[in-house]
């Protein structure tokens, strides 16, 4: 399995992960394919495939627009072409990702993410108390025309006094590090449209 990614890219993307826990890859896909899957999230959220997120694992899930507001869906394998396209493309990151940094990433689970108008999802980890299988969190961002005006940025927090914004650029790339890094969702002024995902370890990697 190859990497759409260059070499030189690769390797931008290994160092940021391992020197700050996060790092950023922008037209991670052809601009074609980014808005194939912005188009499909789009058509699946018309036709009410997208659900309301919930918080919490298993029998407790609840449903809190209080917490969180964005709607979803899972994928898998065999939905679209085009979704398969994406998935076959984080299949080749995961291979990079476990070369360079011997993190034995095992799968990657990931859903169409959709923010109305207004939603936002409150500051929180990605990683359960009761599963630390999730290692590394993956925002692929479809939203072209995007400003920072718009709202709707990611703010990551890096530590008790700094955090940064990223913006929901259509063809961004965001990897961090599940159990450390917090984060929350802004509101926005326009929808925000996303795919969101996870690796998942089997062990222990140089993290």
């Amino acid at each position: 399995m190859k990497t759409l990614l260059p070499v030189a890219l690769q390797e931008s993307l290994v160092d940021d992960l391992v020197a700050q826990g996060w790092a950023i890859c922008d037209d991670f896909l052809p601009p074609v394919l980014t808005r194939q899957l912005a188009a499909e999230c789009r058509q699946r959220y018309a036709q009410g495939l997208l659900r309301q997120a919930t918080i919490g694992r298993g029998k407790a899930q609840v449903v809190r627009e209080s917490l969180r507001g964005d709607a979803i869906q899972w994928l898998e394998p065999e939905q679209s072409v085009i979704t398969d396209a994406y998935l076959v493309a984080m299949e080749g990151l995961q291979l990079v990702l476990n070369r360079s940094l011997y993190l034995g990433l095992e799968d990657y689970e990931c859903h169409f993410t959709c923010y109305p108008p207004g939603a936002f999802y409150e500051k929180h980890l990605d990683r359960f108390r009761d599963d630390d299988r999730r290692e590394l969190s993956a925002l692929f961002y479809l939203n072209e025309d995007w400003s920072a005006a718009t709202g709707g940025a990611l703010r990551l927090h890096l530590d008790e006094q700094r955090s940064m914004d990223v913006q929901p650029v259509a063809g961004r790339l965001l990897l961090f590090r599940s159990a450390q890094l917090w984060h929350e969702a802004l509101p926005a002024r326009r929808e925000r449209l996303s795919l969101t995902g996870w690796f998942r370890r089997r062990g222990a990697g140089v993290f």
